[in-house]
């Protein structure tokens, strides 16, 4: 009688836990592991186009998140990390949001933010047939991508597309699969509610990408509509969203081996990568971005540390610089940890052997030698990356005028243009010249060393030499002449622009420096980056469809994540991260008082939080009396899949994904079933935030709740 138990177990453990799946296709592909594994409803009821069903109540969150509706008015609720940006925006010395929290009392209070988008997927389709109609093997690259380009333009003309929907179709593994999605998107969302920092962002760094955890990783949005229920673009009468679907809040609690799904929009794998592909990301790309981001962020810690003010004009920065950070430190452990390239040299002659005399046999040496082909091409694009976007600010700032300073250099005049820059940036707002100046300082040496020398503008050559290395002195020297450090100048000379103002702003030396570094990145570098990794990704695709098809058995086979809507499912459980060591898969409001620190960037408590927590005010949200904050399972996430539902057997909202340990962030590349784990944020504990911290009862009201 043990054995068929026994057997499901090995199989859950061999499959179930890995994979981001399709939700159209679940009825083929998974629906009967998922009820074997204890799923309760229907494939139907996770993705229908004929009714509502789950994949109406989720939405991707502004540009890399996922949010899901859990009320009839429109509701939204994500990660307070991917909200951070518009609390952040909203936040000031008087009105600290990101340190003491933020409640909208009513409709009325509840705040707007520009640019912030909320969309939901209507349907989607599988088009490959469609797309690669007429193509053949024996089509040479730029022959096989006219007729994909013809038949993809053809098959979106032709496709069933509703009033104010948007349609694209993308590819999935490497092009071997094309998908239809069609998407609706609302552009009027507003902030309802967000933690407070002892909540929302509990743990800091410290405890980031890190179990056990005690975060609150969650904020309140809601959708508004015009009065029809459809996108409208910010209006002060505009009403809230009447949604298809919402989600029902379920309080009943979990246990371990519990089934558990997780919906949302995870962003970018990459399972299937060669070794050659594997062994640049351990050894090369991550080492250099590490380096370059460690360097900031100590510098920009020390800033946020130095006053109230310069820690909300950083604290996005600081968010948006140090997740990755950590997340490639933890990623290489791990996939060295696996042998991961071991393990994918393997692969790979295993591969080279069963595609002798095939169709597929020249993929892995093709693969080999573009990789060495685009090696410099492909350091120096992670090290400009990496510089320009996320190193010295005003390089970024500065190019913003580019177009203006060239019309009126001419003689032309864009007034327009003129206009926009004169109302003022919110450049100057969220900056400090000090801590600019510092990072250049860093950084550019590191940029310097690591970029191969025929990528440098001869321009940082001759300042280096200039300054004698000194690359402080280089940055005073720098800022101190540039109109772009100071808002004062800059707006008198936007105030009185002309051609001679124009001509000036050319000669600024931020303004130089800032040409020569962009100029050799466009001009001499990402060129040949897109056209080999072009190549690549051609060549990544007959690589694919060979694994599949020669090596079907020694894995199931499912599309990288591309920011599309997917499932994954597994079970609550905790994990052995290292020899001697046992991780439970839930924690407590116990472990947050343990880990209080009074007045600590990171462990503080506000005293009301504080009240609550030591008087165990815990009411209906209490289990077994204790107030339950986060738990672990194996579902198979990635970057994207931030504040995507967590969902039981029946459908019903258990919690807000948010993070993976720090064992599972090798997981993008080669997943470990033993180890990785999806971290959650309880909804016992949002609930009782929003109700007992936050007295916000309207909220709690709207909401449909499963005791």
């Amino acid at each position: 009688m043990l054995l068929l138990p026994l057997l499901l177990m090995t199989a859950f453990r061999l499959f179930a836990v890995e994979g981001m799946w399709l939700p159209f296709l679940l009825k083929t592909l998974n629906e009967s592991e998922m009820k074997t594994l204890g799923m309760r409803i229907d494939a139907e009821d996770i993705y229908s186009v004929n009714r509502a069903s789950l994949k109406d109540a989720v939405f991707i969150f502004g540009g890399g998140c996922t949010s899901e509706i859990i009320s009839s008015q429109g509701l939204l609720l994500t990660n307070h990390h991917c909200g951070f940006g518009q609390i952040q925006a909203h936040s000031s010395v008087q009105n600290d949001y990101l340190k003491n929290g933020f409640v909208a009392r009513t409709l009325a209070d509840e705040l707007p933010n520009e640019g912030l988008t909320a969309t939901r997927i209507v349907y989607m389709e599988d088009v490959t047939h469609l797309v690669l109609f007429g193509v053949t093997a024996d089509m040479d690259e730029t022959r096989r991508g006219a007729v994909v380009k013809a038949n993809t333009e053809k098959t979106i003309q032709a496709a069933d597309r509703p009033a104010g929907t948007d349609l694209q179709i993308k590819p999935f593994a490497y092009g071997n699969q094309y998908i239809l999605i069609c998407t609706e998107t609302y552009k009027d969302i507003r902030l309802v509610f967000a933690p407070p920092a002892g909540v929302g962002k509990f743990g800091g760094d410290t405890d980031n990408w890190v179990w056990p955890r005690h975060t609150g990783d969650f904020s309140v949005f809601r959708i508004y509509a015009g009065k029809n229920n459809k996108p409208a673009t910010y209006a002060k009468d505009n009403v809230p969203y009447k949604p298809i679907k919402h989600l029902s809040v379920s309080l009943r609690g979990i246990r371990p081996g519990d089934f558990t799904m997780v919906y949302g929009f995870p962003g970018r794998t990459t399972q299937y990568l060669p070794a050659v592909a594997v062994d640049y990301v351990m050894n090369v790309q991550n080492p250099l971005r590490v380096q370059m981001r460690a360097a900031s962020l100590a510098i920009i810690g020390e800033t946020m540390r130095s006053s109230d003010d310069l820690r909300i004009r950083y604290a996005a920065k600081q968010a948006r610089i140090s997740n990755a950070y950590k997340k490639w430190i933890g990623e290489g452990k791990g996939l060295r940890r696996l042998n991961a390239l071991d393990v994918k040299k393997a692969v790979d002659a295993r591969f080279r052997e069963k595609a002798k005399g095939t169709e597929f046999e020249p993929a892995p040496d093709r693969l080999a030698s573009l990789y060495t082909q685009a090696y410099d091409y492909n350091k120096a694009y992670d090290l400009y990356v990496e510089y320009l976007i996320f190193g010295p600010e005003i390089f970024r700032f500065a190019r913003n005028f580019e177009k203006l300073t060239e019309t009126y250099a001419a003689g032309g005049k864009d007034t327009a243009e003129l206009r926009k820059y004169q109302k003022g940036s919110a450049f100057f707002k969220n900056w400090d010249l000090a801590t600019d100046k510092k990072i250049f300082a860093a950084l550019t040496p590191i940029f310097m060393e690591n970029v191969p020398a025929r990528f440098l503008p001869k321009l940082l050559g001759q300042e280096k030499s200039k300054h004698n290395q000194n690359y402080a002195a280089w940055a005073e020297a720098l800022y101190g002449k540039s109109v772009f450090t100071s808002s004062d100048r800059l707006g008198t000379a936007l105030a009185g622009f002309d051609k001679k103002t124009a001509n000036a702003i050319k000669k600024d030396p931020v303004f130089v420096l800032m040409q020569a570094l962009y100029g050799n990145f466009l001009n001499d570098v990402n060129p040949t980056y897109e056209q080999k990794n072009d190549e690549i990704e051609d060549n990544m695709r007959l690589f694919m469809a060979g694994l599949m098809k020669l090596l079907p058995g020694e894995r199931r086979y499912w599309p990288d994540a591309n920011s599309t809507l997917r499932v994954t499912y597994g079970k609550v459980e905790g994990y052995d991260p290292v020899d001697g060591t046992t991780y439970l898969p839930f924690t407590t409001a116990d472990g947050i008082l343990e880990k209080y620190i009074p007045g600590d960037e990171e462990f503080d408590l506000d005293p009301k939080l504080l009240g609550l927590l030591r008087n165990r005010d815990y009411g209906r949200y209490a289990a077994a009396g204790k107030l339950p904050v986060a738990f672990t399972a194996s579902n198979h996430t990635t970057g994207g899949n931030s504040g995507s539902p967590v969902l039981n057997a029946d459908g019903h909202l258990i919690g807000i994904n948010f993070d993976r340990s720090w064992e599972s962030t090798m997981s993008d590349i080669m997943y470990d079933p033993s180890r990785c784990r999806n971290i959650t944020c309880d909804i016992r504990y949002v609930m009782w935030v929003i109700e007992k911290w936050g007295n916000a009862d309207r909220l709690v009201q709207e909401m449909t709740v499963v005791q």
